[in-house]
């Protein structure tokens, strides 16, 4: 009786896979037949470097006078006149002599007279040194004649002023050690510059 009862279960298991299989096969075969196989979408091909060369370009709008394709309107100062940057391009060289800027430019067939110079651009060394040739001119006497003293026998002698010194002196003394006098007047007096071997005249001067 063992035997036979697990005979039977084996059985009910066998039975029972082999429905769900069925089943299975029921529900695939069902789809098919009323929903169709979905179809798979077509390989995408490859674009080749020919193609993308061959095809043609977008249109472009054409720039405006004298602004170069890689520019716009937008993005130029607005203080730039692009009709007067046109202009100034399209001027072309009209002078009689050598276009600077031409390469292959010939040179004008007739001579270009240029004018002499008139006079030396810079004076001469030898002119400056004959002016300035010569000693310089001897300095002003540094005295004072403020005052004299006159004697009986018509001897006179002089009073001079020398910074803060004072000096008495008559015709044919030296002052400081440089100036001799010459004559002594009523109003002025007439001293030697002993270096410099130059007389000069003293006027009276009044304290």
């Amino acid at each position: 009786m063992a035997q036979l009862k697990g005979v039977g279960t084996d059985d009910k298991k066998k039975v029972a896979i082999a429905a769900s299989l069925g089943l299975v096969v029921l529900v695939l075969a069902f789809k098919t037949i009323f929903g169709g196989t979905p179809t798979p979408p077509p390989p995408a091909v490859p674009v080749r470097p020919a193609a993308l060369a061959s095809a043609p370009a977008p249109a472009r709008s054409a720039p405006a006078a004298g602004m170069s394709p890689t520019t716009s309107s937008s993005n130029l100062d607005p203080a730039l006149h692009p009709e007067l940057m046109a202009e100034n391009e399209n001027y072309l060289y009209a002078g009689s002599g050598r276009n600077i800027f031409a390469q292959n430019s010939a040179a004008p067939t007739a001579a270009i007279a240029i004018e002499k110079v008139k006079a030396p651009v810079r004076p001469s060394m030898v002119m400056a040194a004959a002016v300035n040739t010569g000693p310089p001119p001897p300095p002003a006497i540094d005295l004072r004649f403020f005052g004299y003293s006159a004697r009986r026998n018509g001897t006179r002698k002089a009073f001079f002023l020398h910074g803060d010194d004072v000096f008495v002196a008559s015709e044919g003394d030296v002052v400081s050690h440089r100036y001799r006098v010459v004559r002594i007047g009523p109003f002025s007096v007439d001293v030697e510059d002993l270096p410099y071997h130059d007389t000069q005249s003293l006027p009276l001067v009044q304290n």
